[in-house]
């Protein structure tokens, strides 16, 4: 009996000893966890900048980054340009037909030459709107090379263009080869689209949210000119008459539409006055145009007389 209590005090003495030596400051040091990186800080977090709770961030980014390069440049107001990214011009246009004609020639069955009647009818009918491809190329051109003399400090009436290919590439290209500046304003979509090469590197500005490059075509626009194009260009064109009809843009904001014999086709504003969905007052909100030299003198005019005196968001 005697023998047992000895042994079970020693084993209690054992576990005493053990948690002493468990507790003793180089077991202590041994067990101490390691440092830890500190997490990303919130903004550098790609997955919560990509989380919809952040979407509020990625707004407010597409807001204040053009505000930044567009000040940064010294652009006073500018001139929006829209019209379908499908039109080709002329040179690619003809290139395309020509070759074309040279497949089809080819062909020595009637039914192979018969598959190339329609590509022949696009290419013909791309030859023809190519000319208005054209007509942006040298309207932009002309509108650039004015406002150049106004000086650089602000720059006075830079043409915005969408940024992809087409009528918007045609209104990039013009401003350059007048050597100016011009803007481009690209949009992501699904299938990947590439900024026009004709756009000033540092006023090339690309955006997610469809609203906010809406928002940056109206905030510092003196005017609008609309070449033939599709659901895009109407929207873009809608939209700029709903802001000038409900005063969210200056009163004295010019909307030019190019292309009578396009735009009678496919658009009948007069009848839409007709039926008093619009009143003829708000009708004549509408400019038209057919040819370079109208088109440039209606712009440089209204331009001259109402918005010499910059008044600008920037």
């Amino acid at each position: 009996m005697a023998a047992r209590q000895t042994k079970t005090r020693m084993t209690a003495r054992s576990a005493k000893a053990r948690a002493k030596a468990d507790d003793s400051p180089a077991k202590i040091k041994k067990l101490k966890p390691k440092p830890m990186h500190a997490p990303l800080s919130p903004y550098k977090d790609p997955a919560f900048m990509d989380s919809t709770v952040a979407r509020p961030i990625r707004i407010l980014t597409e807001y204040m980054h053009p505000m930044v390069q567009l000040k940064k440049e010294g652009i006073g107001d500018t001139i929006v340009m829209f019209g379908s990214a499908r039109i080709e011009s002329r040179e690619s246009a003809l290139a395309r037909l020509g070759k074309l004609k040279s497949r089809a020639a080819l062909k020595r069955v009637a039914a192979q030459r018969a598959a190339y009647r329609q590509p022949l009818r696009d290419a013909r009918s791309a030859l023809e709107m190519s000319r208005y491809y054209e007509q942006a190329r040298e309207l932009s051109r002309r509108i650039t090379k004015w406002a150049m003399t106004l000086g650089e400090r602000p720059r006075r009436f830079v043409v915005c263009s969408g940024g992809g290919p087409g009528i918007m590439e045609a209104a990039n290209r013009g401003a350059m080869e007048a050597g100016g500046k011009s803007i481009g304003l690209s949009i992501e979509l699904p299938h990947e689209q590439f900024a026009n090469p004709y756009i000033s590197p540092e006023l090339s500005l690309n955006f997610h949210y469809f609203f906010m490059r809406k928002l940056w075509f109206a905030q510092v626009a003196k005017a609008l000119i609309v070449f033939p194009g599709g659901f895009g260009t109407f929207d873009e064109l809608f939209e700029m008459l709903t802001l000038l009809q409900t005063g969210k843009l200056p009163k004295n904001s010019l909307i030019l539409i190019y292309g009578r014999k396009y735009w009678d086709q496919v658009l009948n504003f007069r009848a839409i006055t007709r039926w008093g969905m619009i009143s003829p007052n708000e009708y004549k909100m509408l400019q038209f145009a057919d040819t370079v030299d109208e088109a440039f003198d209606r712009i440089k005019t209204g331009l001259e007389k109402y918005h010499m005196e910059l008044e600008s968001d920037l």
